[in-house]
């Protein structure tokens, strides 16, 4: 309780739990304690109005429809046995064992393997060689193991696989007309249906051009300001980066163990990588945050009261479930959340196209490759405490009377 009116009182946001130092505490007595913590950090804006940025508007090309047709119509062939010899494009059912100096190695057999030709399932040249192949009859394949192969003890090595083709299937494509599109699309005609993709592609595009566009332009804003963001905000958002890793891995059936035996990482290696992705959100967040303010971006109880129906619909649960599910830290990251986006649509809505003008952060790494370099003590000092570890802290020494902290 303590601590908390100090917080208050003091006007300071905290983000990390404080330090606390009891100094007084007895019966009958005050009960004097010093919170030591680290504070969010205050932001020292540039220009964010007027941005000038880059935009590569997407344009919807004929090919791209007609590779999104022609991956439905691949999807809806109909799979005929034949008794030939293999042809590109064939689905073949087949057994093979690999060698490698003479020895059969680890994962490199199968037995009734589906393996459609030229998808480039397999090694390079593997699919090659299987044309011409006939049912029953055992075929000699040589190739040689990719430098980039995920096994180490593979990497560029000759093998040499024994494959038998147990079955060989042909497809045959449907008719591109109407009755297709009945069968693909709720539309009854081709025509339609062939609209239909360009006015999603379209609309893709769009969506694209407008995002890749304001990433742009925040980006620019983000440069022109300066912050010194304390070291535990960055480590928070590289956990939370980390976490939402392994939640995706867990849907793919993979822990984090088991990913970092495959790609050789350590936990340090794996959270070292995440340090300058993590960095540059978290200042980020603070830019937007202090742009918000700067401008008395305010959020109103119909703001939120959209939010949550927008949020009902996406979970399709009714509103008043969703509402009793909230709770008050729940509802203030909504508020924070959508301050952000208007900002971010303020920021947007006064940007200007065309060639971005150089940012503080591009000019004085001009300057730095362009003039000698300078040693104060000033900066060594500076140096000297970074590695030390040193966090900006705030104190606030707060007496509380025992009485009034039992009642």
């Amino acid at each position: 309780d303590a601590y908390e009116f100090a917080v208050k009182e003091a006007k300071i946001e905290p983000v990390e739990m404080p330090e606390i130092d009891i100094e007084e505490i007895g019966e009958g007595k005050d009960l004097v304690l010093t919170a030591k913590v680290t504070v969010k950090p205050e932001v020292k804006l540039g220009e964010y109005k007027g941005i000038t940025a880059e935009k590569n508007v997407y344009k919807t090309e004929d090919a791209d429809v007609d590779a999104e047709i022609k991956s439905a119509q691949e999807k809806n062939a109909r799979m005929t046995d034949v008794e030939r010899p293999v042809k590109a494009g064939d689905v073949t059912i087949i057994d093979f064992e690999g060698f490698v100096d003479g020895k059969p190695f680890e994962g490199g057999k199968g037995k009734d393997y589906t393996l459609e030709i030229g998808k480039g399932q397999f090694i390079p040249g593997f699919e090659d060689a299987l044309i011409g192949a006939e049912i029953g009859k055992e075929t000699e394949i040589n190739v040689t193991f990719p430098e980039d192969y995920h096994a180490e003890e593979l990497k560029g090595k000759p093998a040499t696989f024994k494959v038998t083709v147990n079955q060989i299937q042909e497809k045959e494509l449907p008719a591109l007309d109407d009755e297709f599109a009945k069968d693909v699309s709720e539309f009854d005609t081709f025509e339609e249906y062939k609209n239909s993709i360009k006015d999603r592609m379209d609309k893709a595009n769009e969506t694209r051009t407008q995002s890749e566009f304001e990433n742009n332009v925040i980006k620019a804003v983000v440069d022109n300001a300066e912050v010194d963001i304390p070291e535990c905000m960055i480590n928070e958002r590289i956990n939370e980066l980390v976490k939402d890793f392994g939640y995706r891995l867990s849907s793919q059936g993979l822990n984090m163990e088991q990913y970092m035996q495959m790609t050789g990482s350590t936990p340090d290696s794996f959270k070292e990588a995440y340090k300058e992705p993590a960095k540059e959100q978290v200042k980020t967040n603070l830019v937007l945050e202090a742009v918000a303010n700067a401008e008395n971006i305010e959020i109103t109880d119909d703001d939120v009261e959209a939010e949550l129906k927008a949020m009902a619909e996406l979970y399709k649960m009714e509103l008043d479930k969703l509402k009793k599910l909230m709770g008050d830290n729940e509802k203030e990251s909504i508020k924070a959340d959508l301050k952000i986006r208007k900002a971010v649509k303020l920021i947007a809505d006064a940007a200007k196209e065309g060639k971005p003008k150089a940012t503080k952060k591009t000019a004085a790494k001009k300057d730095a490759e362009d003039k000698p370099k300078k040693t104060t003590a000033k900066k060594t000092t500076a140096k000297k405490a970074a590695d030390d570890g040193e966090k900006p802290k705030r104190t606030r020494k707060t007496t509380k009377k025992t009485e009034d902290k039992a009642e």
